[in-house]
């Protein structure tokens, strides 16, 4: 069985940390970074099936942190969020049913040559 891989972008460790329990509850394995240049280095080393991605990092902006994550993987789910609150439930949710039932252009191509 494999499990998904979700990379965790916060740098505020009480926020990271709920969000880490949350996600692996959920059943991920969670990858933890505290800053954008953290997040990309592990993206390069790391295989990571979504990123989970704080918008006010102390070394660059989740915008442009997303938007190198999208050039070295274009394909790779990114959510971009501020701030941890009453939200979070729902916006995990979102991110898990995104993540497990998102239908890749690849495999859409796949089902048409079949």
């Amino acid at each position: 069985m494999n499990i998904p891989k979700v990379l965790c972008v916060e740098n505020q460790p009480q926020y990271m940390g709920a969000l880490k329990a949350m996600l692996e509850a959920a059943g991920y394995e969670v990858v933890a970074a505290t800053t954008g240049h953290e997040a990309i280095r592990l993206l390069a080393t790391s295989h990571i099936d979504g990123v989970l991605l704080e918008y006010d990092l102390p070394d660059a902006t989740g915008s442009s942190i997303r938007t190198e994550m999208k050039r070295v993987r274009p394909d790779l789910p990114v959510l971009l969020f501020s701030g941890v609150g009453t939200q979070t439930p729902f916006l995990l949710r979102f991110f898990d049913a995104y993540l497990r039932n998102c239908e890749r252009p690849d495999e859409v191509f796949e089902d048409l040559e079949a």
